[in-house]
């Protein structure tokens, strides 16, 4: 089989794409870390009282650790009293340097959990628990989004975090 010389040049420039684009991926693993983050576990959105989610909330687990247990609904984020009155949009208040673990579970439809300037974004979905982990190091407000169409009230499915 004969390939023309511009073939040549046009097949060696994929693979050289190729390539680069799998040691990439490979680095960023391997590296860097980089994974997907996939369900911690299920739950039965339906018998969420015999669960972590009944009392949603900040837990202190030592140190400047905490865990943070958020129930997604429509078209709300309820992260417990300690955030705020019921039905308002959540604060939770962490100090500088916390490490926090965000479980996730959603009780009607699959909402996102974005939290702006930092590096977690889950996907909420009925029956599974999304977990993540950020260190926040630096003063500020940060934003908590509903990256996922959630219905006709998913504009003001939002909280913030204060980093004091």
């Amino acid at each position: 089989m004969v390939l023309n010389r511009l073939e040549k040049y046009w097949l060696t420039a994929v693979a050289v794409a190729l390539g680069a684009y799998t040691a990439a991926l490979i680095a960023g693993a391997l590296v860097f870390g980089i994974h997907l983050p996939s369900p911690v576990g299920r739950i039965d959105p339906q018998k969420l009282d015999s669960t972590a989610f009944a009392q949603p909330g900040i837990h202190n687990i030592g140190g400047n650790r905490y865990e943070a247990y958020i129930l997604a609904k429509m078209w709300a984020y309820d992260a417990g009293p300690d955030a705020g009155p019921v039905g308002a949009p959540p604060t939770l208040r962490f100090p500088v340097g916390s490490e926090v673990t965000f479980y996730v579970t959603s009780k009607d439809v699959i909402h996102g959990f974005y939290i702006e300037e930092h590096s977690l974004s889950l996907e909420v979905v009925p029956g599974q628990i999304a977990r993540g982990t950020i260190n926040f190091n630096r003063p500020g407000t940060f934003h908590i989004i509903c990256h996922e169409f959630c219905g006709a009230g998913h504009q003001i499915m939002y909280g913030q975090i204060v980093i004091e």
